[in-house]
């Protein structure tokens, strides 16, 4: 039976797409090291995100964009990216393993909602390294094309540095208009 491990990265930040992973595995090529994404060093991750990639038998990753985030919700825009990875995969799954309590709609195959999954299977911690990588390598390139914001260091969270640099620049096309924090400044703009 293939299983498609799905997980998603970025719902907490202000900025940025929400992007979702799937992966199925290989039972004859394992990787040492899976686990959780956010339990291992950027280091670690870099390294699985190229080992798994290379040895998983299909992977795909998707995202719902901020515009998709603040039309439909965090939740919806997640389980959104989550189909999409699926849909995206090479080979259809026979059934899919999601991080989290919620299962995406719309799947063609069994699906089940995991709590804590990307710690219990390994197809949900290589699809939740996937997705993290990923993203954080979205906010590098952010972080390229507004060095003010300092989205390499904090990813997009809604650290202490991220508002005061919203406070002095602004908000970008980026950032998710329907997030409390990034909606206050909007409103302050607008007065």
């Amino acid at each position: 039976m293939k299983i498609a491990g799905v997980d998603e990265a970025g719902r907490g930040p202000l900025v940025g797409a929400v992007v979702a992973a799937a992966v199925i595995l290989d039972p004859a090529r394992p990787i040492e090291g899976l686990n959780d994404s956010k339990k291992l060093t950027e280091k670690k991750r870099e390294k699985l995100f190229v080992e798994i990639q290379e040895k998983a038998l299909a992977w795909y990753i998707a995202e719902a964009s901020a515009t998709e985030i603040d039309e439909i919700n965090i939740l919806q825009a997640s389980l959104l990216a989550m189909r999409r990875a699926v849909e995206g995969l090479s080979i259809q799954p026979d059934k899919v393993l999601v991080d989290g309590n919620k299962e995406p709609a719309g799947l063609q195959m069994s699906c089940e909602a995991v709590v804590g999954g990307d710690a219990l299977y390994q197809e949900i911690s290589a699809a939740s390294i996937l997705a993290k990588v990923a993203r954080d390598r979205q906010m590098v390139l952010l972080d390229q094309r507004y060095p003010h914001y300092g989205f390499a260091k904090h990813k997009g969270y809604p650290t202490k540095a991220h508002f005061e640099a919203i406070g002095i620049h602004g908000v970008i096309d980026e950032h998710r208009r329907s997030y409390a924090p990034v909606k206050k400044v909007l409103a302050l703009l607008n007065e």
